[in-house]
């Protein structure tokens, strides 16, 4: 009986029940509680099993409910405790937790897709490339008691994600309760991602010298627009001509910068000057980096405008997925959703892979849309 009604939506609903099966594989509720138990600091379980409140909350996340109210509602019969505890425990989840259930989407999900595609196209031949970015979480409502004597935006927190682009998932993540605080003071943290050989692609706000110091020193190499006032140049050499790219001409020249210790290390200052303006009305766009002599200056203008597939994957998690819900007004709870939010889109990278090998990747990019596969 039950073998064929899971046959009846194997045959009528193939993705759904790949969806739902990659996700009770991956995230079971015994390595859910276990990844909790290892990783919190200070939270404890009694009664509400943490992949419990993993489980709620991903039927927010997916849309399949409204609020977690809602789905609180749905399995109240289930539930061996009240709704206050469920918002208690979410007040509480700490960082830490949140951004492992990332590390560990990535270790559950890369083995099947190294297996689906092998070779995944590089986006810069020979070397493995990061896009780094900030995400700001939507504002609240107003429900808790502290927020409700303002009118100013609710802002439940920020975070640093790391996209690998070539494999197109999500694989780090740093959680930020302060909303406010400037993306370039959580790059610290961000620097332990850095492995020798990487490339990492950055917009102005990461254009310091703790981020291209940091990274250099990782063995890793750094691709950034430039801002107009963070770098102390202690060296400029002679700008020449260096060809075009699909968006404009370019220009080439060799700079040197100093951090506070004096040391001094030479980036290339490649300008692009654009055909047509961008949308915000800029002609020229000035990228730094520290790749060598031997990658041209058009491949690495190409590479950083590919930065913009990180805003991609920001428009899945807030448009399809819902990675801000906007009753949670606790930052630990709001944090926690988006993460689980990026759980979730590393789990339909999967299955738009799994797709693609079956019926051809191109295909798939080309009709089949991530909203109805989550």
């Amino acid at each position: 009986m039950v073998a064929r009604i899971f046959e009846r939506f194997v045959q009528e609903s193939p993705v759904a029940v790949m969806v739902r099966a990659t996700l009770e594989n991956a995230f079971s509720a015994p390595a859910l509680d276990c990844l909790f138990l290892c990783t919190a600091e200070q939270q404890y379980t009694r009664t509400l099993l943490f992949s419990t409140v993993v489980e709620l909350m991903t039927t927010v996340v997916l849309r399949q409910e409204k609020s977690l109210h809602a789905a609180f509602q749905q399995r109240r019969q289930q539930l061996a405790v009240g709704i206050s505890s469920l918002y208690e425990k979410l007040a509480h989840v700490e960082r830490g937790v949140a951004e492992a259930l990332v590390r560990y989407s990535v270790e559950r999900v890369e083995p099947v897709l190294q297996e689906l595609e092998p070779t995944p196209v590089e986006v810069l031949p020979g070397y493995e490339v990061r896009i780094l970015d900030g995400h700001h979480l939507a504002g609240t409502e107003h429900r808790l008691k502290p927020l409700r004597r303002t009118r100013a935006g609710a802002l439940p927190g920020q975070s640093l994600v790391a996209l690998d682009p070539q494999r197109k998932l999500i694989r780090h993540v740093r959680c930020c309760e302060d909303g406010h605080t400037q993306e370039r003071a959580l790059v610290d943290e961000a620097l332990a991602w850095v492995a020798p050989g990487q490339v990492w692609v950055a917009d102005r706000n990461f254009a310091t010298t703790r981020w291209i110091f940091g990274v250099h020193q990782r063995g890793g190499y750094v691709v950034v627009r430039e801002h107009a006032s963070t770098l102390h140049w202690v060296g400029e050499g002679p700008v020449r001509a260096a060809g075009r790219c699909e968006t404009g001409s370019l220009s080439e020249q060799e700079i040197q910068i100093a951090d506070d210790q004096g040391a001094v290390l030479t980036l290339r200052r490649i300008t692009l000057r654009l055909d047509h303006p961008t949308r915000d009305g800029d002609r020229v766009i000035v990228v730094l980096t520290t790749l060598p002599a031997a990658v041209a200056a058009a491949a690495i203008a190409e590479l950083y405008r590919g930065r913009w597939g990180i805003e991609g994957a920001f428009q899945e998690l807030t448009v399809i997925l819902q990675c801000e819900p906007n009753t949670l007004g606790y930052p630990p709870a709001a944090l926690f959703a988006f993460c689980l939010a990026v759980v979730a889109y590393n789990v339909l990278r999967l299955t738009r892979t799994a797709l693609g090998a079956a019926h051809g990747a191109e295909k798939i990019e080309r009709e089949v849309s991530s909203y109805y596969l989550a």
